[in-house]
């Protein structure tokens, strides 16, 4: 196989600090021209030399390739909890940090069993970790038995990263897979913040103190509406464009234009009723074209939105048809481009998750030239995505994260059993408490402060049975620092799900509403007392 081109250290410094430079000041047009550069490679084997398992650990057992030649074969017969086989491979952490790679590999697999969780089964995965944390982005893989094909994931290396291990086989399932070309190699190189102009007070698309509301369920209702705007204060609904059905189940264009269509005429009763209710609205594209169905029960933004070009267009035209729809609407505050954005892997040809942005962003423009814009990072929407983003160059934009760290608190018995998790206390083996949140929030603080712009936290919650007092107090916390550095927050979620409302209590048991306030409904309906409501 042919090696790819290295680039000097020199002129991958060069092409940084232009891309960066570019990126702000240059409407984004390093971005294009970074990706056209051929890639740096961090690590890559085709099994092929005498000594290519010299340096792995686990199993390391060659058979025949892809294509001929050798592959590492890794096969698990065991039981119970000892059902795992992986073979490992450090790769130089200090080389990687800041950049965006792909991971890839060629793979086929044999009589795979089920995976138990979403997370198991085929690994193609890199361990990374950091001073404080570990990460675990890993390669979408299926089950049963396939040919050969192609698995690939990309993933920002932090740039405290200390240690990073690629990892491939087998974990919680039982068959045989094997493994050949890999490689991993560098996407984008680190992003160099360069500070904008001081002076000009950031755009926040309203005029309010502060916009402090909830998410809500599509299918709210005329006193669910009243409830939170009336009763409780609130100023602000984030409104889901959210598209549910059974797991791995995704749909025909023709369908979820259907789908698309149907939810719109739910969001255009209700904008009558948000109005009368003092409530801004965000207009949620929670599931857009291309996305398949999660384990949480609805169509994420993933799957085919970073590999099927046509997607990606509809996509843009979507945002330009939504524009057009609202444009003169007085409730609609912004339109959230995307919900958790997740570019695992970007095909060749389409546009990553900045990129596309853009394009959405400007036909947006051409129809709405001052609706409020809003951008999450990829992936998954979380504080430490504002490390791979920038400004997008386009006017009357806010940025956005989804704040539930550690997320084994905030969604303990989600997704399956584990042990009760306190806060504050020690969790994941590490103490969380106020300050420590504000650690993990602090890529949020950095952009805001780099770039002079808005920050909106979309979403945040902690599960209501979480033990004790834990879950007020964790929101407490979080809301104090969002008012801290003057951000609007929505809580996650207003009369959709059990397992997050604030008016059902702690037992998981018991899904009726409880008849007195708990002390999470408490909380929100103080710091919504204090709101102002929009002048019309």
């Amino acid at each position: 196989m042919q090696m790819p081109k290295r680039l000097s250290p020199l002129g991958w410094l060069l092409t940084t600090a232009l891309a960066a430079a570019a990126a702000v000041f240059q409407a984004g047009a390093a971005t294009s021209a970074l990706t056209q550069a051929q890639p740096r490679v961090f690590f890559q084997t085709d099994f092929e030399a005498a000594n290519s398992l010299s340096h792995w650990n686990g199993e390391t057992k060659l058979e025949p390739g892809y294509h001929g030649g050798r592959a590492l074969a890794v096969e698990n017969n065991r039981e119970g909890s000892e059902q795992s086989r992986t073979a490992s491979v450090s790769i130089p952490a200090e080389a990687m940090r800041g950049y965006l790679v792909r991971v890839s590999a060629m793979a086929k697999a044999e009589n795979v069993t089920s995976k138990p969780n979403p997370w198991n089964g085929v690994k193609c995965m890199l361990a990374i970790e950091t001073p404080d944390r570990k990460l675990w982005p890993q390669a979408e893989i299926g089950t049963g038995t396939f040919d050969w094909q192609r698995l690939a994931f990309t993933t920002r290396v932090p740039m405290d990263a200390v240690s990073a291990r690629l990892v491939l086989g087998l974990e919680q399932v039982k068959g045989k897979v094997w493994f050949d070309d890999v490689c991993i190699a560098a996407v984008k190189p680190p992003v160099i913040r360069m500070k904008t102009s001081a002076g000009a007070q950031p755009f926040k698309g309203h005029d309010l103190a502060r916009l402090r509301g909830a998410m809500v369920s599509p299918d709210i209702d005329a006193e669910g509406l009243r409830v939170l705007g009336r009763d409780w204060n609130a100023n602000l609904i984030r409104w889901q464009l959210v598209r549910h059905g059974r797991q791995g189940q995704s749909i025909a264009m023709e369908e979820y234009n259907a789908w698309l269509e149907n939810e719109l005429g739910k969001l255009d009763v209700a904008l009558p009723l948000c109005e009368q209710n003092g409530l801004y609205v965000v207009v949620d594209l929670h599931s857009p074209p291309g996305g398949k169905v999660t384990s949480g029960g609805y169509a994420g933004s993933d799957s085919r939105l970073f590999t099927d070009k046509a997607c990606q267009k509809r996509f843009v035209e979507i945002w330009e048809h939504i524009a057009r729809r609202y444009k003169d609407s007085k409730a609609v505050w912004g339109y959230d481009l995307a919900n958790e954005p997740v570019e695992d892997y970007v095909e060749e040809g389409c546009d990553d998750w900045q990129a596309l942005a853009e394009r959405a962003a400007r036909a947006i423009r051409a129809v709405d030239p001052v609706r409020t814009i809003i951008v999450e990072p990829a992936s998954w929407g979380g504080p430490d995505g504002l490390n791979d983003l920038v400004p997008l160059p386009v006017s009357n934009v806010v940025y956005s994260v989804h704040m539930y760290i550690p997320h084994s608190f905030t969604h303990q018995g989600v997704y399956g059993s584990g042990p009760a998790l306190s806060y504050p206390g020690v969790i994941d083996g590490r103490h969380w408490d106020k300050a420590a949140l504000e650690r993990a929030l602090q890529p949020v603080v950095e952009f805001q402060q780099t770039y002079g712009v808005h920050i909106y936290i979309g979403e945040f919650s902690a599960i209501r049975w979480a033990p004790g007092d834990s879950a007020v107090r964790y929101l407490s916390d979080l809301i104090d620092i969002f008012e801290s550095h003057g951000w609007d927050w929505s809580y996650h979620a207003f009369r959709e799900w059990h397992g997050w409302s604030v008016e059902h209590g702690p037992d998981r048991n018991n899904t009726k509403p409880l008849p007195t306030p708990t002390d999470r409904q408490l909380l929100l309906r103080k710091w919504y007392s204090q709101n102002q409501k929009p002048a019309w």
